[in-house]
């Protein structure tokens, strides 16, 4: 079972950093509303975390307990099971 090496929380902005900054294309999603990890194209490279200016991606045993719920939204959105 794949498992997403990141998760992207409320507080991100849209503003696509991590998107661009990805080799694999494995951050997805529409500024207006959320940005996700695609857990099968995800290879661990944390490239995204640095570039993000406002600090919204988390590895996964890292998310801030106050946005735990986006760790579910993140694997609900490619149809994995939460953990």
């Amino acid at each position: 079972e794949a498992m997403p090496f990141t998760i992207i929380a409320e507080n991100c902005t849209g503003c696509s950093a991590c998107e661009k900054r990805c080799p694999t294309k494995a951050s997805t999603g529409d500024p207006k509303k959320a940005y996700y990890i695609e857990a099968l194209q995800c290879i661990d490279c944390g490239a995204c975390v640095p570039v993000c200016p406002v600090q919204a991606i988390f590895p996964l045993e890292e998310v801030p307990e106050k946005w735990k719920e986006y760790t579910a939204k993140n694997y609900e959105h490619f149809g994995f099971p939460a953990p």
